[in-house]
């Protein structure tokens, strides 16, 4: 590479802003519209059945097309893939703003998941190669970490605000600004490195069969939500993703510029990372889910007061994220913040087992302090290490596997855990009989949160296991600034 290509971008820091406001929208949109969802279903007299698809037609399209996305980023450059998935997010976002019926809003939310695809991992690629420094990319990343970290729990405020102030139709619209800003910013600012791109030929069949075999898999586990584990179409659909991603992985090993090159997530490090991530996630979507039923429902909160009750969250987050991941990042082996970041999460989420139906909010207030301190802590390095020694011709599928493995545990984290909690719900009504018909309700929720919280807080520790055992390397960074420029993996070599 040329001695210009070797010096750091000095617009890098400006671009971050544009970069991390990008990012903030599309973590955003997969919780605004929890909040707002009551109100649009009543609005467009969406039934109960069809209620569900308003979240997981964005998490399918998002999940199944991010690889896709990451590699068109690739191959056609992260800058123009940036501001392409810009552009129509906010077009997406339009029309969902817009929605006359349940068809065009779930349409919308699905177009709103395809633009996302395109742009999350070209967002985080342009980090990776933006940012060489050793410390400075732990900075940036620290700083993306707590917007993707952090994100989630700031769309329920927003969405909260909006819903109340405004109507539920804000929930999208709200996301125009955002875009605008953000293309204006990539147009003046962003600039990719010299001879990043990968030139290789798309492949087709790899995105086919990662597509349908991701969605088969999401589906499965959105299905048996309503037709239960045992139903014939369950199985059916956990069946095909099982067939569909085994295919996959086959066509990657033979064809000669795979859409996911194997040695991106064979190597151990990488790998850990990517199943860490998405087991923490899916733990993490639960908790902001029955949270947010239980603080409406159970104990009677207006949407406004939900969503803040969440702060002293993304506060940890922020802490956990800049001030313990960032400054450590380049000191400590990114196992000994993740594996200890997750377990802090899981002891938050166990004060969240003890939920009742007249439970205060401050004995609830150190759950979420906990769990936003460790998932900020874990999340840093993760998002470091997920493009920790790819060739710079791999950053944008390295960056989408972070992506997809975050939008896929979410998706599976919301149906896996939903399923767990009615089952627990019907259940507690079967076997209590005694005292006032609401109280007993009241009573069945909580108890069916709070067993869901239970599995989650499983999920967490699993999570952490992993994190520990799988991922072996030393600093993430020590030897970062070579690698970004070098044709070679630099990762450790492992013994056959």
């Amino acid at each position: 590479m040329s001695e210009s290509a070797l010096q750091p971008d000095p617009r890098r820091w400006k671009a971050l802003i544009f970069i991390g406001l990008a990012q903030l929208m599309v973590v955003l949109d997969a919780t605004v519209v929890n909040i707002a969802l009551p109100s649009a279903q009543t609005d467009l007299h969406i039934s109960d059945g069809n209620r569900q698809w308003v979240i997981t037609a964005y998490a399918l399209a998002f999940g199944g097309l991010l690889l896709f996305g990451g590699r068109i980023a690739d191959l056609w450059g992260r800058k123009r893939t940036f501001t392409v998935g810009l552009i129509g997010f906010a077009l997406a976002s339009a029309i969902g703003g817009m929605a006359a019926n349940t068809g065009m809003l779930l349409g919308a939310r699905a177009l709103q998941g395809v633009f996302g695809a395109l742009l999350a991992p070209a967002a985080l690629s342009l980090l990776a190669v933006m940012f060489t420094d050793a410390k400075e990319r732990a900075k940036a990343f620290g700083i993306y970490g707590a917007i993707a970290g952090g994100g989630g729990a700031i769309g329920l405020i927003l969405g909260g605000l909006l819903t109340e102030y405004l109507n539920w139709r804000w929930t999208f619209y709200v996301n125009i600004p955002f875009a605008l800003v953000a293309v204006a910013g990539a147009v003046l600012v962003i600039r990719e490195p010299v001879g990043s791109q990968n030139r290789n030929r798309l492949d087709i069949p790899g995105v086919l069969l990662v597509t349908t075999g991701l969605v088969s898999l999401v589906y499965g586990f959105t299905r048996a939500e309503s037709a239960g584990w045992t139903s014939g179409s369950t199985i059916a659909l956990f069946v095909a993703a099982a067939v569909l991603l085994i295919a996959f992985v086959l066509v990657e090993s033979k064809v000669k510029a795979p859409l996911l090159p194997l040695r991106v997530i064979t190597e151990r490090n990488r790998g850990g990372v990517y199943l860490s991530l998405g087991l923490a996630v899916i733990g993490m979507f639960g908790l902001f889910l029955f949270l947010t039923y239980y603080l409406q429902v159970v104990l009677g909160y207006k949407p406004v007061v939900t969503g803040l009750a969440f702060l002293p969250m993304v506060a940890g987050m922020i802490t956990g994220s800049t001030q313990i991941g960032a400054r450590l990042m380049t000191r400590v082996a990114p196992r000994y913040l993740m594996a200890p970041g997750f377990l802090v999460a899981a002891l938050g989420m166990l004060i969240f087992t003890r939920i009742g139906v007249s439970t205060s909010y401050w004995e609830l207030l150190p759950g979420l302090i906990l769990m936003g301190l460790g998932m900020g802590t874990a999340f840093m390095p993760a998002m470091s290490m997920a493009t920790h020694g790819v060739k710079p011709q791999d950053a944008g599928v390295a960056s989408a596997m972070v992506n997809t493995s975050q939008q896929v545990g979410g998706a599976i984290g919301t149906a896996l855990l939903n399923t767990i909690a009615t089952s627990a719900f019907t259940a507690y009504l079967t076997s209590h009989h005694e005292g006032p018909e609401q109280l007993i309700k009241l009573q069945a929720m909580v108890h069916s949160y709070s067993t869901a919280i239970w599995w989650s807080v499983g999920i967490l520790v699993l999570a952490a296991g992993i994190a520990f055992t799988l991922i072996n390397t030393g600093r993430p960074d020590a030897h970062q600034a070579s690698a970004a420029d070098s044709d070679e993996l630099a990762v450790p070599v492992m013994a056959h």
